[in-house]
Formats: structure tokens, sequence, C-alpha cells
């Protein structure tokens, strides 16, 4: 799939964001990887705006935690 520049940069600020709000003690590894393809899967699924990707991967996130533990 082709992103523009821009919408690739609204991906990149939504996973800084949402890495942002994860608490020091729960950033295992493998995390950031695990909410950037989710960030990837929701604009897959058609999900364009800022707000809407760090939703998506913010309501994943204990998910993904649990996952990499």
């Amino acid at each position: 799939m082709q992103y523009s520049s821009e919408f690739i940069q609204t991906m990149r600020r939504a996973l800084e964001a949402v890495m942002a709000s994860v608490p020091s003690d729960q950033s295992v590894f493998g995390l950031k990887a695990a909410v950037a393809e989710c960030i990837l899967k929701a604009a897959a699924h058609g999900q364009t705006s800022y707000d809407g990707l760090v939703t998506s991967a913010s309501d994943q996130i204990q998910a993904i935690i649990s996952m990499l533990t």
C-alpha cells in the first residue's frame, strides 16, 4: 500500500503519542514495533485521522503488552 509522506508523518506522530502514554515500567521489548503494526493495520482498514490512529492503537496497548510479557 502506498501512503503519502504527510500520512506517514501522521502515523509516526500517532506512534510517538501512544508510546509517550505508556508508563516506563510497561514499556517492554518489541512494544513500539507492535504498536506501529497496529497503526498500520488501522490505516489499511481506512483509518486516516491522527486521533483515530491514536485511539486504535491505545485501545490495543494492554493486549499488546500482555502478549509481549
